[in-house]
């Protein structure tokens, strides 16, 4: 299959929003391969960008069925590799996907049970996806919509209670699908870059105890399961260690085990971390005076300095309509002036995000010492509505300024009039992490108990690359990091975008596998990691194996952790709308999850309150509530 953008399209302009809905409508019926296929097609939620309706929109939602599918042209494997031009297809566009298979690519779709699905040659995807914003429908390829420009058309419900029944107004976030079992004869290969953002799991948790099931493209699985410090053990010579273990799978049933690859990083005692020159870039617009967000920054950015050595130097910048410089550079040592100038900030104006990141990377690149971290730390809710909102040319910055050493930090804040999407693209193109502060708990976790972490990174451009031996192993699925794909063949191309991982950090990545029941091979595979020195063109590469003797004989005997693991992707997968979890009741994933932390005997403040977020989630879907919507 492949798209024939000019096959069948009267005019790429913005199509109105009766003609959109009524060719989704239309695209829904469409002739489906197979009748499996079909009744797949009217359960996979689609891959969107999606904001919460306002008065006089037709509500959208990111549960529109639609087939998930993956297509991959030929040549083309990398998720950066795509057409940075933004080509806006009507929905009536869809007519162009053929329901053939072609020389040029490959169209699969996850059934909705585990079966394996084969990948294209080129061995990674290219998705179509639907944007749904203020009930406008369009389709564009991953990544080539204008990050800055994810704004309503018309305003926010700016204080009036939100509307259609929704809970919060004008909040943005990016659904990339799911992934599919893939066949190791043809694929043997699993690539993908290392994420240590969180932002998800913080989001979904404060929905929930809100008393809202989260929006189901709110959820990515690996910030789930990342969000926790997992007992993993530091290496002793390396910069990173590797450790597998595995069981047979609780909710996929024993024909599958659930595989564990665990990541951990050097630690930095904090009294050898390098010197920093930090640059706060604080947004200050109107919309950062609701629930008091401002003031939630500004009592973290304190948490933050009283943990800075004398010999840091700090520099704040502020925008609303326009950016200003509130602090020079200044040495932490003059500590009250430093906090004078964060408590003198006030919220004032529109929100001018490209002036605020252009004079806070002016400022750190003014005092960028190779010597020392240099570090962006950007605080807003990520809504961008003046100034350039054309988003090419920060980011470029921001890639350029990352590959000389400045790299960024990205803290939400906020639920009304939040972009997930931004933030999230922000902190990847700036080589840093991305973080949703909703307490002032959250914010000492980020900023002070994982300070050397947050802010000393010892890797850049991590990535992962599992081989399965086909021998032992019949097929395999990843459990997330959708959107951090990297093509097999390109796994040692260090021009290649990954991830960026701080000291101690750790990095947890599940791996359902299916065995062939008769093979007696041991070997089932080896897990390979590829990074880079920070600030060096040096890269590294290490390898661990993976044995039948990592596998528990049974799910109740395995490790605690893993079985709470498990639990917590799993609750991932039904708040997302998963096919792979459509039918999953969470009252049994919180009773595993409850005998797993009682086996822990850890006195775990995150993992007890995972029990109370899960039992949340599992009322609100005993009570039949939407994602998204209050119980």
């Amino acid at each position: 299959m492949k798209f024939l953008p000019g096959r069948r399209i009267a005019a790429l302009a913005i199509v109105a929003t009766f003609t959109a809905v009524l060719a989704m409508l239309a695209c829904t019926h469409a002739e489906s391969p197979d009748p499996e296929a079909a009744q797949h097609i009217a359960s996979t939620p689609s891959p969107s960008v999606t904001a919460t309706a306002r008065e006089g929109d037709l509500a959208q939602s990111s549960t529109e069925p639609r087939a998930d599918v993956q297509v991959a042209p030929e040549g083309q494997g990398d998720r950066r590799g795509v057409a940075q031009e933004s080509l806006r297809l009507s929905a009536s566009a869809l007519d162009a996907v053929d329901s053939r298979s072609t020389s040029s690519g490959a169209i699969t779709a996850a059934g909705p049970a585990p079966e394996t699905v084969a990948p294209a040659e080129s061995g990674r995807s290219r998705r179509a996806e639907r944007i749904a914003i203020s009930g406008e429908s369009t389709y564009t390829y991953p990544n080539a919509f204008n990050v800055f420009n994810l704004v309503p058309s018309s305003p926010s419900t700016g204080g009036v209670n939100p509307v259609n029944g929704q809970q919060h107004d004008a909040m943005f976030f990016q659904h990339h699908g799911t992934n599919p079992f893939v066949d190791a004869d043809i694929d043997s290969q699993l690539t993908f870059g290392l994420d240590v953002d969180t932002a998800s799991y913080t989001m979904a948790r404060r929905f929930l105890m809100e008393g809202t099931l989260p929006p189901q493209a709110a959820v990515r699985v690996e910030e789930f399961v990342n969000y926790f410090d997992w007992d993993i053990a530091p290496p002793e010579e390396e910069d990173f260690a590797i450790h597998v273990d595995g069981a047979p799978s609780r909710y996929r049933g024993d024909a599958y085990q659930l595989l564990r690859v665990s990541i951990r990083g050097r630690e930095i005692a904090a009294v050898d971390r390098a010197s920093a020159n930090f640059t706060f870039v604080i947004d200050t617009s109107g919309s950062m005076a609701r629930e008091n967000r401002l003031e939630l920054v500004k009592r973290s950015l304190r948490l933050l300095v009283e943990q800075l050595d004398a010999g840091d130097q700090v520099a704040i910048v502020e925008y609303g309509s326009q950016a200003r410089v509130v602090l020079p550079p200044t040495p932490v040592r003059a500590c009250g002036e430093v906090l004078a100038a964060v408590e003198s900030l006030q919220t004032n104006g529109s929100t001018n995000a490209e002036a605020g990141l252009t004079v806070g990377y002016d400022i750190a690149s003014h005092m960028f010492d190779s010597r020392r971290t240099n570090r962006v730390i950007l605080c807003t809710d990520g809504v961008a509505n003046v100034g350039e909102t054309g988003a090419d040319g920060i980011l470029a910055r921001l890639r350029r300024e990352a590959r000389d050493g400045i790299t960024l930090t990205a803290l939400g804040f906020g639920m009304d009039n939040y972009n997930d999407v931004l933030l999230e693209r922000l902190a990847d193109e700036g080589d840093g992490m991305f973080a949703y502060v909703d307490t002032l708990a959250e914010a000492r976790r980020v900023l002070v108990e994982n300070l050397s972490g947050t802010l000393e990174i010892i890797a850049r451009e991590a990535r992962a690359q599992i081989e399965f031996n086909p021998e032992a192993v019949r097929s395999y699925r990843l459990l997330g990091y959708e959107n951090r794909d990297i093509a097999d063949e390109r796994f040692r191309d260090d021009t290649v975008d990954a991830g960026e991982i701080g000291a101690g950090h750790r990095v947890t990545a599940l791996v359902e596998v299916r065995l062939w029941p008769d093979s007696e091979s041991n070997d089932l595979g080896t897990v390979h990691l590829r990074w880079g020195e920070p600030n060096r063109d040096r890269f590294h590469e290490i390898a661990q194996p993976i044995t039948w003797r990592d596998l528990a004989p049974s799910f109740d005997r395995a490790d605690a952790s893993l079985r709470l693991a498990a639990c917590v992707a799993e609750t991932a997968e039904v708040l997302r709308g998963s096919v792979w979890a459509k039918d999953r009741d969470l009252g049994e994933v919180l009773a595993d999850a409850r005998e797993a932390v009682a086996d822990l005997r850890v006195d775990d403040t995150e993992m007890l309150e995972f029990l109370n977020v899960l039992a949340r989630a599992r009322d609100l879907q005993d009570r039949g509530v939407a994602p998204g919507a209050g119980g």
